[in-house]
């Protein structure tokens, strides 16, 4: 299964959340997100990736790597994991669904 990378639908350049740009802002562990529509933005780099939601288990429950059966898609400083149509990223005690 070929991947695409799941970014937000305008660029850093385009558009700089922060604290005066007009969504709310909601902390996540090391970085802030900021809620756009029913998602949420998370800067990486030089682009958003979108957040949906935290996965449907966590790591406690199903630790992915390199045997767990996933698809695994380098993302920058992480690895992702291909999981029923989107992607697992671990974050701290929970995986976030990008």
């Amino acid at each position: 299964m070929t991947v695409t990378d799941i970014h937000a639908e305008h660029t850093a350049t385009e558009h700089q959340h922060g604290a005066d740009c007009g969504h709310e802002a909601v902390q996540h562990g090391d970085h802030v997100d900021y809620v756009h529509g029913t998602h949420h933005h998370a800067l990486h780099g030089d682009h958003y990736d979108e957040h949906e939601s935290v996965a449907e288990h966590a790591p406690a429950t199903h630790a992915h790597g390199t045997d767990c059966g996933h698809e695994a898609v380098d993302h920058g400083d992480h690895v992702d994991y291909v999981h029923d149509g989107h992607r697992h990223a671990v974050h701290g005690d929970h995986y976030d669904a990008h």
